[in-house]
């Protein structure tokens, strides 16, 4: 009789136990800045189902992360810009905790995708602003469908093709050459994601070696190096396919239609002309070329005050 009280004690405290909580609110459920504003969204698209995070008011601004991260990229900056648009921080297909597996990771068909799910959404004359392999997917966005795009933002990524050829891209960084090779970077990788991307963030700062420094300190928290390798723990390969595209992004950055919509192109300190003379054959109508004072790659986190500022400027000007 005692056995089956216990058991039946125990199985209530199970049946009334809260449930888990889910991954993908980790770093954001306890955050009373996020829970006043966002929330965290799915919609399935064309056989996957899309994570992006929802939140403020006024007119849409999408924003697209680069590699290696998710829509968590942009939360430094995402509640200001929250404040007078309604902005959509998505996850791409494959990627951070969007699940199923697009038709391909070339960023004209991760365009397609993001563009159903802003056709769902209901967006009309959305800006599209992307960062680092995002941008490429922004820009096809924009050139695919002109008629959804009031403006688009482009940082900090040489655009492949017609102004640089595959081979030369690869040839930027060890690690553009090292992604692209087919299982090579997964073998590598596969049991040390978090200590790899750890290693890498520092690299591509604006004191790291890619900018002739020696720093080894990373822009990132344990926190945020900790949720990025949560998502490439089950997405790595997916991340490296982004760079195993580059032959047809080339491709396809030739045959696109030149985007016409006002664009903001932001880089690294001292590298602003540079991607802009790689963007300009392809954007005809660059409004504004910046720098952003004492940042690497990670244009975000190193000067979020700027971003953002010259983003709030863009978008309303």
């Amino acid at each position: 009789m005692k056995r089956l009280v216990l058991a039946l004690l125990l199985l209530i405290t199970a049946c009334s136990a809260p449930p888990e909580p889910e991954p993908h609110t980790a770093l954001t459920r306890n955050d009373p800045v996020f829970q006043k504003t966002f929330s965290h969204e799915f919609a399935d698209v064309d056989g996957v189902r899309m994570h992006y995070v929802k939140g403020g008011t006024g007119s849409p601004v999408v924003l697209l992360h680069g590699w290696p991260q998710t829509w968590y990229g942009w939360w430094p900056i995402m509640p200001e810009l929250a404040e007078r648009h309604t902005v959509y921080a998505l996850d791409l297909p494959g990627l951070g905790d969007s699940t199923g597996t697009p038709t391909g990771y070339d960023k004209a068909t991760l365009a397609r995708y993001v563009h159903a799910l802003t056709g769902r959404l209901g967006l009309q004359n959305a800006s599209i602003v992307g960062h680092d392999l995002g941008a490429a997917v922004a820009f096809q966005y924009a050139s695919q469908f002109p008629q959804d795009t009031a403006r688009l933002g482009y940082l900090d990524l040489p655009l492949p093709g017609p102004a640089i050829d595959a081979r030369t891209y690869r040839a930027l960084s060890w690690h553009i050459a090292f992604h692209s090779q087919p299982r090579v970077p997964e073998a590598v990788v596969r049991n040390d994601v978090r200590d790899y991307l750890e290693l890498f963030y520092p690299q591509v700062s604006y004191q790291g070696s890619a900018f002739g420094g020696t720093s080894t300190k990373s822009p990132f928290t344990d926190d945020e190096i900790t949720e990025y390798a949560r998502t490439y723990d089950k997405t790595l390969k997916n991340g490296f396919d982004l760079y195993r595209a580059l032959d047809q992004d080339v491709r396809d950055t030739e045959a696109a239609k030149p985007v016409r919509a006002p664009t903001l192109v932001m880089a690294a300190e001292g590298q602003a002309e540079a991607i802009k003379g790689t963007a300009a054959p392809r954007m005809t109508n660059i409004v504004r070329a910046l720098d952003v004072p004492k940042a690497g790659h990670w244009l975000v986190e190193e000067n979020p005050e700027f971003v953002t500022a010259e983003l709030l400027r863009f978008l309303s000007s």
